[in-house]
C-alpha cells in the first residue's frame, strides 16, 4: 500500500509556483495527481468522512471543501469566505462538527458548523484586536479551541457549545512579550510553542505556568521557527533562516540534535512512517528525512513540488 499524503502550498495567484494540491507518494517520491484549489497552504482532513479542507491564502481569504475519491483524488464541493484576509490554518475538532481557521492577515477566527455530509453551514466571526495575526487554530483535548496570535503575544481561547463556540470565560493566555506564537503542540500533560519573533521554543504545564524555555536554534545569525510537533517525548521544530529541524527533550528543552532540513525555509513537516517530511518552501522540494532513535538523519529523498507550505499524511 502506497504512503502517500497531500501537499499544500502558494500558487501563482499568490506569491507561489505550485499547482494546488498535490497528492503525493511518500515512499516513491512521485506526484500523483494535482487539483486546482487558490493558495491553499493550509490543509486539513475531516476524521471520519472523506473530506479535505483548504485555506485560499489571499486578501479575501476563502475555505474549500474537497471530495476524497476512492483513488485519493480531489474533487470541489464549496468554496466560502474565511470571514477574514489571509488565512494560514484550520482545523477539525475531534467530532468532526466544527472547522476553525485562523486569518493571519487581520487576526480574525473564524468557526464553521460542519453538516453530516462535511459541507460547512454555519459560521461565527470573532475579529481580532488591532495588530493580531491569528496563526494556528487547535482542538484540545478539554474541548477548548486554542489559537496563536503572534501579533497580540497571546493564545485566544474559545469555549464550545455544541456547534457553535464562545468566548473562554478565562480569557486568553498572555505569552512572554515580544515572543511572536506561531505553532503549537499539546504532549504528555504540557504544551509547547514556537515563537517566531524571538527565536524560542517554550514549554507550560497545564496551566499554562512556564516551566521551560530554549532558543530553538542553536545556530549563529536570525531564525524564525515556523512549524513544531511533539511526537513520542520529543518536541520537534523546523527553524527558517538556519534551515534545520532541532529536536527537544520533553517537557525541560534540552537539545538533543539539529540537523538540516535537506532544503530551504522549511515552512512545515509532519511526522509518519518513521520519516520527518520537511515542506521547504523557497527550494521548492519535500525533504524525507527518516528518524534514528528519534533523530532525523540526512534525507532519504526529495519530492519536487513548487513553494510547498503542509505536508497532509494519509492515515
Amino acid at each position: 500500500m502506497l504512503e502517500t499524503a497531500y501537499i499544500g502550498g502558494y500558487t501563482p495567484d499568490t506569491g507561489g509556483s505550485g499547482p494546488g494540491i498535490s497528492l503525493v507518494d511518500l515512499e516513491g517520491g512521485k506526484t500523483l495527481a494535482e487539483t486546482a484549489a487558490p493558495g491553499p497552504s493550509f490543509l486539513a482532513a475531516h476524521p471520519r468522512l472523506p473530506v479535505l479542507y483548504a485555506v485560499g491564502e489571499s486578501e479575501q481569504g476563502t475555505v474549500s471543501v474537497f471530495a476524497r475519491g476512492a483513488d485519493e483524488g480531489l474533487e470541489l464541493l464549496a468554496r466560502r469566505s474565511s470571514e477574514g484576509s489571509s488565512p494560514c490554518h484550520l482545523a477539525v475538532n475531534p467530532a468532526g462538527t466544527l472547522l476553525a481557521v485562523a486569518n493571519y492577515g487581520d487576526g480574525t477566527v473564524s468557526v464553521h458548523g460542519i453538516g453530516e455530509a462535511g459541507l460547512l453551514t454555519t459560521v461565527q466571526s470573532f475579529p481580532g484586536r488591532e495588530g493580531a495575526h491569528a496563526h494556528q487554530a487547535t482542538f484540545g483535548e478539554d474541548g477548548v479551541l486554542y489559537v496563536t496570535d503572534l501579533g497580540a503575544d497571546e493564545v485566544r481561547r474559545f469555549a464550545a457549545e455544541g456547534d457553535r463556540v464562545v468566548e473562554h470565560p478565562d480569557g486568553p493566555v498572555r505569552l512572554a512579550a515580544g515572543m511572536g506564537p506561531r505553532h503549537m503542540a499539546w504532549h504528555g500533560g504540557h504544551w509547547y510553542v514556537a515563537g517566531e519573533l524571538d527565536g524560542t521554543v517554550r514549554a507550560y504545564d497545564a496551566d499554562w505556568r512556564e516551566v521551560a524555555v530554549a532558543a530553538a536554534s542553536g545556530e549563529q545569525g536570525e531564525n524564525h521557527p515556523s512549524h513544531l510537533e511533539a511526537h513520542d517525548g520529543r518536541v520537534y521544530v523546523a527553524n527558517r533562516g538556519p534551515d534545520t529541524i532541532a529536536v527537544f527533550s520533553a517537557p525541560g528543552l534540552d537539545r538533543l540534535a539539529e540537523v538540516s532540513c535537506g532544503g530551504a525555509w522549511p515552512r512545515h513537516f509532519a511526522i509518519t512512517g518513521g520519516r520527518v517530511h520537511v515542506a521547504n518552501q523557497n527550494s521548492a522540494d519535500v525533504a524525507v528525512l527518516p528518524l534514528e532513535d528519534g533523530i532525523p538523519q540526512a534525507p532519504a529523498g526529495k519530492l519536487s513540488v513548487g513553494t510547498p507550505s503542509c505536508v497532509l499524511p494519509l492515515r
